[in-house]
């Protein structure tokens, strides 16, 4: 087992609290902390703490080891999953990711910089705002007529008529730098309007402003969870979380973002049928739909089993794992080849491990009702 160094992404959007409080750091950072990668991939992978190498290079030097003849069968000389804590101060892009045969067939023309899909799922740990799936076309169509904007009347009537995909281009590629957009709604009352403004003064005249009126709103509390599938498009807005995926940096962008926008591709990738999914919590485990990843909170004592490679952060209070001893920030690698391990905690640990090949969660005990997050939008 070994204790983990990991990296801190200081994208714009990040917050200078979140991370460093949890770590134990003085608050404010000097700047934002959006992201702490905790894995193997290449763009940012943890390191062993006082080995000199990273959890990328020792999973090279002995694959069987760390991941597992399992593992290695099922994904390759790869760990498939990365963990992350992810701390939204101001809203992220509007964004899709690829499936796999879309991942693999835009890696081979050079558009992804990974080969695999990245399914996702963010687990609240204060209460955390998305944006994620399209509403109802007729829906989202009166939403936008609302604003009272002839400028968007083609979009409107495309949303009438049930193009989604073809609305959503029109906007994105026709009305880039169209004025009043934050002016219009601001003149209608409601809380999805009230983020389109938001956006709208972070982001002017970007027409992906409106996506508060295409998307449904999701409002998770402590503890709850959602997740993401290929082609659906989503905007994180404000919260901290614990986010898990598959290992990959995949992602397409179709604005609210200084980064590159490829809006055709983009096109390509998302599907409008595609929907976030509720996460239940049940018997330790969030049931999602991945085989790249599964992800538990332990409270209390668990044991492990050897045989996986796995991931234990520690978000609250303090844990042991093994002869290793956490506090809240920290976090430890567990390879495959370890035997069973029991974690106790004194508060909360999230621990990464590789989904199985997919099955659902059983149902949850008697006494013991799920709730999903709540949709407002």
């Amino acid at each position: 087992m070994h204790l983990l160094v990991n990296p801190v992404k200081d994208y714009a959007w990040g917050s200078r609290t979140d991370i460093a409080s949890l770590a134990g750091r003085p608050v404010p950072s000097p700047g934002p902390e959006a992201e702490m990668w905790f894995g193997a991939h290449p763009a940012g992978p943890s390191l062993l703490a006082g080995q000199g190498r990273s959890l990328a290079e020792a999973v090279v030097q002995d694959p069987a080891g760390l991941l597992g003849e399992a593992v290695l069968a099922r994904f390759g000389a790869r760990l498939p999953y990365l963990m992350k804590l992810i701390a939204v101060a101001r809203p992220l892009s509007l964004q899709v990711h690829p499936s796999a045969e879309q991942a693999a067939e835009g890696h081979a023309r050079g558009v992804y910089g990974d080969p695999w899909p990245k399914p996702e799922l963010v687990c609240a740990l204060t209460p955390f705002t998305a944006l994620a799936g399209f509403r109802p076309a007729a829906e989202a169509a009166d939403l936008l007529a609302g604003l009272g904007l002839p400028a968007l009347e083609d979009v409107v009537a495309l949303l009438r008529r049930g193009a989604v995909l073809e609305a959503l281009r029109v906007l994105l590629q026709e009305h880039r730098g169209t004025d009043g957009l934050g002016r219009a709604a601001a003149a209608v009352d409601g809380p999805d309007h009230a983020l389109a403004v938001r956006l709208a003064r972070l982001h002017p005249g970007d027409p992906a402003c409106l996506a508060p009126l295409l998307l449904r709103r999701h409002e998770l509390a402590p503890g709850q969870a959602l997740f993401l599938g290929a082609g659906v498009p989503h905007c994180y807005l404000e919260g901290f979380g614990v986010e898990i995926m598959g290992a990959s940096d995949n992602v397409m962008r179709a604005g609210l973002t200084p980064k590159p926008v490829d809006v055709p591709e983009l096109l390509r990738v998302t599907d409008p049928a595609a929907v976030p999914l509720p996460a239940p919590f049940r018997d330790g485990v969030y049931d999602a739909p991945a085989q790249e990843f599964r992800l538990r909170r332990l409270t209390g004592e668990h044991r492990l089993p050897g045989g996986a490679p796995r991931i234990l952060l520690c978000t609250e209070g303090k844990a042991e794992a093994g002869p290793l001893r956490l506090a809240a920030g920290e976090s430890a690698f567990v390879p495959a080849s370890c035997p069973e391990v029991t974690v106790t905690t004194a508060g909360v640990v999230f621990c990464a491990e590789p989904g199985p090949a997919y099955q659902p969660a059983p149902a949850a005990r008697a006494g013991a009702p799920e709730r999903g997050p709540q949709i407002t939008g």
